[in-house]
């Protein structure tokens, strides 16, 4: 069972549906597996808990 995360801001429910079917599509295609064996997790981060640079994003 192929997983597939990625870790991002915070969407909105239309932009995770095109990412979880996009994603899909393209990893079924090149991996010559069927989508329903994909499993899609997408984890989302508050401008506060990710840091660049020694610097808080939410304070940039």
């Amino acid at each position: 069972m192929p997983v597939i995360t990625l870790e991002g801001a915070k969407l909105s429910k239309e932009q995770k549906g095109q990412l979880v079917k996009e994603l899909t599509a393209t990893a079924a295609k090149i991996m010559n597996t069927p989508e329903q064996a994909f499993t899609v997790l997408l984890k989302e981060n508050e401008k506060e808990n990710v840091g660049i640079g020694g610097q808080l994003i939410s304070e940039r």
